[in-house]
């Protein structure tokens, strides 16, 4: 976690930047973990949604089709 500094000393700049340094780098570890798994997750829905949309329109096909029937007189 934290260590605590003695009374006297003073923070310096250089203690700043290397904790945030640290603090950003482990959320680049988390953010390049997260799009990997999001970019995945959004393929499947594409497809998911292509389907259904493919077979909703089949549907749609089967019940407006005009059935003709020929008959010979």
């Amino acid at each position: 976690m934290t260590q605590g500094k003695a009374a006297g000393d003073r923070i310096s700049i250089g203690d700043i930047e290397s904790q945030l340094r640290s603090l950003g780098g482990s959320a680049q570890a988390v953010v390049s973990e997260s799009k990997t798994t999001a970019t995945a997750a959004a393929a499947v829905g594409g497809v998911l949604a292509v389907a259904g949309v493919y077979l909703l329109g089949r549907r749609r096909g089967r019940r407006r089709a005009t059935v003709l029937e020929i008959r010979r007189v």
